[in-house]
């Protein structure tokens, strides 16, 4: 089968070095285009872009996708889309003879949308998964060719599902390859009940508020562990905070740092406490408490707000 990619970031890019490592032909990837980071603001080539030119693969990063581009793309068996970042127009939609599918790290109708994973962390689900499904033009709500269940630990970071949902999203790829191979991909469409949309994540995500219960507390910081982390503010300075160990039913005031020890620092909730491991200053790593409190970052009986 001739088979294209479309994906930017590092989510899709492991996605794709999955594939090619299973000796799975992709013989074209659209990714979006370069853009600066970091400080110095360098233009860095997207994840997938690096995978694609690691193994000779041929690649375009359109500002948009417009038809010439799926002139290209009609000789093309079927599309795989993962983590893109855009909308795919309803020309590209109708290209490839099998179609587009999409593989999506959530239960879908629930979490439609841009940031599935956190959201399920964020909002304390219990259980999570990927579906793969065939691309229409809504978003996120085609019909379901195969989807797959796992369970979320209760400290469980973004960093640490996101990984082994890209382990079982790229093993669900090959089964829906096999599929295709066979001639019979069975869609499934999505249910109408139980729809819920996972919106990007803004600025205001990120911050902690201590005066909310310690498991909301506990869940907004693993939803966004370890990048790009949640922050409160010590005095003037902006602090990130990642790594929570234990959510704690001491009545303590909310934000004030109760006692720091060797695993982390207690720190009061509106209901409950939270213990975490790490905090992060300003232009520097992230560290242990105890090691913020020797260099006199950070002391017991601060406040973060």
């Amino acid at each position: 089968m001739k088979i294209f990619f479309m994906g930017t970031d590092e989510y899709a890019a492991e996605h794709l070095k999955f594939l090619l490592e299973n000796a799975i032909e992709i013989s074209f990837v659209i990714s979006q285009p370069d853009r600066p980071k970091g400080r110095g603001k360098k233009l860095l080539p997207t994840p997938v872009k690096s995978v694609a030119q690691q193994y000779g693969i041929e690649i375009i990063q359109p500002q948009k996708l417009t038809k010439d581009i799926s002139e290209r793309l009609k000789s093309f068996d079927m599309g795989i889309v993962v983590s893109y970042g855009k909308i795919i127009p309803q020309h590209m939609l109708e290209t490839p003879r099998l179609g587009l599918y999409n593989v999506h790290p959530s239960l879908l109708p629930r979490w439609r949308g841009a940031a599935p994973i956190q959201r399920a962390l964020e909002a304390g689900d219990q259980i999570t998964g990927v579906t793969i499904f065939r691309v229409i033009k809504e978003l996120d709500a085609g019909p379901i060719a195969i989807q797959r269940k796992v369970n979320i630990g209760y400290y469980e970071t973004y960093g640490e599902l996101s990984k082994r949902l890209i382990r079982l999203g790229s093993d669900m790829l090959l089964e829906l390859l096999l599929m295709a191979k066979s001639g019979n991909i069975p869609l499934k469409p999505q249910p109408n009940d139980g729809v819920t949309y996972a919106r990007k994540i803004e600025k205001e995500d990120l911050k902690v508020d201590f005066f909310e219960p310690a498991e909301k507390v506990k869940n907004r910081i693993r939803a966004f562990d370890p990048k790009p982390g949640v922050y409160a503010f010590l005095k003037d300075k902006r602090v990130k905070l990642f790594g929570v160990l234990e959510v704690l039913k001491d009545s303590l005031t909310p934000g004030t740092i109760f006692k720091i020890n060797k695993e982390g620092a207690i720190i009061g909730c509106g209901e409950g406490a939270v213990k975490v491991a790490f905090v992060q200053f300003p232009g520097k790593k992230p560290v242990k408490f105890m090691e913020a409190a020797n260099g006199r970052l950070i002391k017991e009986s601060d406040v973060l707000k």
